[in-house]
């Protein structure tokens, strides 16, 4: 499959109404049409698309903060990891579409391979979403929270057998 970069035009009520979706799930209006596409797929094709994009965001994000910025590069992690959590969720029957739910997922991991660090570094990335709506880190704190989410992105690439 490839994923190629189009606009649509959407009434202003419309796109207000997916803005506070994803806000409401800590995602972007990006990632509420898709699931809502995905939604309809059998679960293989959506194990599918969500490693489509969970390599999608990995690229985009390396590009931005090869460039510099930090609050795209944020925001372009937090897709990587969470396409890979909404992967498990869909392989383990888990639920994986609020914000609620990965974190959820996290601990059911961290219970399931009796390791911490899991829970973590998904508190790292946390703060790496929240970095792409406030733009408040540094780049040596970027940096710390860049390189535990790569850390947890490598676990559950992992976990899932890309690696």
């Amino acid at each position: 499959m490839v994923m190629k970069l189009i606009s649509i035009n959407l009434p202003n009520e419309i796109y207000e109404l997916l803005l506070a979706i994803a806000k409401k799930r800590g995602k972007s209006v990006e990632e509420v049409i898709i699931e809502s596409v995905v939604d309809k797929l059998d679960p293989e094709t959506r194990v599918d698309v969500y490693l489509k994009l969970h390599e999608k965001y990995v690229r985009e994000a390396e590009e931005f903060y090869a460039k510099g910025d930090l609050v795209q590069s944020s925001e372009k992690y937090w897709g990587a990891l969470t396409s890979l959590l909404n992967v498990i969720g869909e392989r383990e029957k888990l639920p994986h579409y609020t914000h609620r739910d990965l974190r959820e997922i996290v601990e059911f991991l961290t219970k399931k391979m009796n390791d911490p660090e899991y829970s973590r570094l998904f508190s790292s990335a946390e703060a790496l979403h929240a970095n792409f709506y406030h733009n408040f880190m540094s780049k040596i704190s970027f940096e710390a929270h860049r390189r535990d989410t790569i850390r947890l992105i490598q676990k559950l690439r992992k976990y899932v057998g890309l690696e």
